[in-house]
C-alpha cells in the first residue's frame, strides 16, 4: 500500500493461520520503497483538483501497478520466498480522492489506483485490490477500515485499548475491555504527519521533523490552534473520515500564508500540537465518555517523532501512551499488515468492514479479485 503521507510503497510479507477470531499472524517481512521525485510529485498533482487531469491518473494507475509490483518481488526476494509460494496480495493502492459524503452534484465515491491487472501479470498472483468500494456500496465511508484488522490482533480481556494510526491522516480504533466487535469504536481523528511534512518541506527543504526535533526547538502558538480546531470535522460525531480534500495543500498553504511572521521551528511546533489536539480532542469527545481507555498503542510513521507523542501524553496524562516497538511489533508495517488480513477474509469470503466503524448498512466481504 502507499498511504496519505505519499512517501513510498509499504510491502509486508506476512504469514497467515485461520480466519475471522482465530486468525493467526506472522510478520515475515517488511519494506519500503520510498517514491522518486518525480513520482511523488505526480501522486501530490493527482490528488489536487486543481492540478490533476484525466492523462495524469491514467498513467498513474498503471505506474503505480508495476511499482507495487516492484515491491511485492523486492520483499519476497529480501525474505527468500519465490513468488510462487505466494497465496494472494492484498493491494490497497494509492487513493487519489474520497469524497465519503459527496459534493454537489458528484456522488459519494472514493478511487484508489495501482492496476491490479498490472501486478497480476507482473507476479502471477491473484490480486486483491477495490477495498473501499463495497462498503461505500453499502452506505458506508468506505474508511476507516484497519479497525476490523485492529480488533482481531489487539482485543483484551484486561484493559480498554486504543489503536491510534498516524500517518497522514489520523485515525483511532477503541476498544473497550472484554469488549466484541460490534462494541469497538473507529473514526479518523484528523491529520496526522500530513500538515507537519508539508510545512517541513516549504519551510525546511526536508521531507519530515526527523523524531520531532524541529517541534521540540518551537513554541507552540495555543490560540492559533484553537482557531484551527473550530473545524466541522472535529465536532461531527463519528462514523467519519477525511483525507487530503480537506487537511492537504490548500490547507497548508494557507497557514503559511496567514502566519508569516512565525518561525519555521514556531510553525512545526504549532501544527505538531494541532495534530496531538486533534488526536485528544476525539478521544474527549466520542470514546471516554462511553468506555475507559487504559492504554494507547501509537503506530505509522507519527509513532517516531517524539514530540508529538509527548504532546499526545500531556494532553490525555491519565492513559499509558506506547508504540508498536514498545509491545515487539512495527509500527511502520501496521496498516500493510492489516490489508493483508482483509484481503485473507476476502480470499475466506467473510465480511470484514465493522458498520459501526464506517458507517455501512450491514457487513460485506470487501475487495475485487483479479486472478494472476
Amino acid at each position: 500500500m502507499s498511504g496519505t503521507s505519499i512517501d513510498g510503497v509499504d510491502a509486508a510479507l506476512v504469514r497467515i493461520n485461520g480466519s475471522g477470531q482465530q486468525t493467526e499472524v506472522e510478520l515475515l517481512h517488511f519494506i519500503t520503497l520510498p517514491f522518486s521525485k518525480r513520482d511523488r510529485e505526480d501522486i501530490l498533482r493527482c490528488t489536487d483538483p486543481e492540478h490533476s487531469n484525466v492523462p495524469l491518473v491514467c498513467h498513474l494507475n498503471f505506474r503505480l501497478g508495476y511499482l507495487f509490483a516492484n515491491a511485492v518481488q523486492e520483499v519476497c526476494r529480501k525474505a527468500d520466498l519465490p513468488l510462487e509460494k505466494l497465496d494472494f496480495i492484498a493491494s490497497h493502492g494509492q487513493t487519489i480522492y474520497h469524497l465519503p459524503h459527496g459534493e454537489g452534484r458528484y456522488e459519494r465515491s472514493t478511487l484508489q489506483i495501482g492496476e491490479p491487472a498490472v501486478i497480476a501479470y507482473e507476479t502471477g498472483v491473484n490480486v486483491i485490490s477495490n477495498f473501499r468500494s463495497m462498503d461505500m456500496a453499502a452506505g458506508g465511508e468506505g474508511a476507516p477500515l484497519v479497525p476490523y484488522a485492529d480488533y482481531l490482533l489487539y482485543r483484551s480481556e484486561d484493559k480498554g485499548v486504543a489503536l491510534q494510526n498516524i500517518g497522514g491522516i489520523g485515525n483511532v480504533t477503541a476498544i473497550p475491555k472484554e469488549g466484541v466487535l460490534d462494541d469497538l469504536l473507529a473514526f479518523d481523528t484528523g491529520p496526522g504527519n500530513m500538515i507537519i511534512d508539508q510545512i517541513c518541506q516549504i519551510v525546511k527543504g526536508e521531507p519530515f521533523d526527523d523524531g520531532g526535533k524541529w517541534a521540540a526547538l518551537g513554541k507552540v502558538h495555543y490560540p492559533i490552534v484553537d482557531t484551527w480546531m473550530e473545524s466541522g470535522f472535529f465536532t461531527k460525531p463519528p462514523p467519519k473520515s477525511t483525507g487530503r480534500e480537506e487537511f492537504g495543500q490548500h490547507f497548508t498553504e494557507k497557514i503559511i500564508r496567514e502566519h508569516q511572521q512565525m518561525t519555521a521551528n514556531d510553525l512545526i511546533a504549532t501544527t505538531t500540537y494541532f495534530t496531538a489536539k486533534s488526536i485528544a480532542d476525539g478521544y474527549q469527545r466520542f470514546i471516554l465518555p462511553r468506555f475507559s481507555i487504559d492504554e494507547i498503542i501509537v503506530g505509522g510513521g507519527g509513532s517516531l517523532n517524539q514530540t508529538l507523542l509527548q504532546f499526545i501524553q500531556e494532553l490525555l496524562p491519565d492513559i499509558t501512551v506506547r508504540t508498536q516497538e514498545d509491545l515487539g511489533f512495527s509500527s511502520e508495517a501496521k496498516e500493510a499488515i492489516a490489508f493483508a488480513i482483509l484481503g485473507n477474509e476476502t480470499m475466506n469470503l467473510q465480511p470484514a468492514n465493522v458498520p459501526k466503524a464506517t458507517g455501512a448498512s450491514k457487513a460485506v466481504v470487501l475487495g475485487s479479485i483479479t486472478w494472476g
